[in-house]
């Protein structure tokens, strides 16, 4: 369990993979429309696409010629599990972690426009 978490921590430590997870919140995407807001490479985005299908928040299914992404929210209950072991935290209720990606898409989004990531 503590190396999934570590995934999944990872995953999450990244502004762009959380950006790309309230992305998805909205609707299943393929990969060319996850990279389009980005300003990075698509071979980039893929290697974020990568950690996150690594650490089971997401998951990705080719259709014919084009790769789909899907969000995979019980990819985050052992985290959530970990978190309320310190009795300070909720069960992650997805409504709420969609107000969390979605603020911190306003806060991090706009500094990661300055720096180009």
């Amino acid at each position: 369990m503590t190396r999934d978490l570590d995934f999944v921590f990872q995953a999450l430590a990244d502004p762009t993979r959380r950006r790309i997870l309230a992305m998805l919140l909205e609707d299943d995407m393929a990969v060319t429309d996850v990279a389009e807001p980005f300003d990075v490479s698509l071979a980039a985005i893929s290697k974020h696409l990568g950690i996150l299908t690594r650490a089971g928040l997401i998951s990705q299914e080719r259709r014919g010629r084009i790769t789909w992404c899907k969000l995979e929210p019980k990819g985050l209950f052992d985290a959530s599990v970990w978190m309320q072991g310190f009795g300070q935290f909720e069960p992650v209720n997805l409504d709420a972690f969609e107000r969390f990606l979605l603020s911190q898409l306003g806060d991090d989004g706009d500094e990661a426009d300055a720096t180009g990531d």
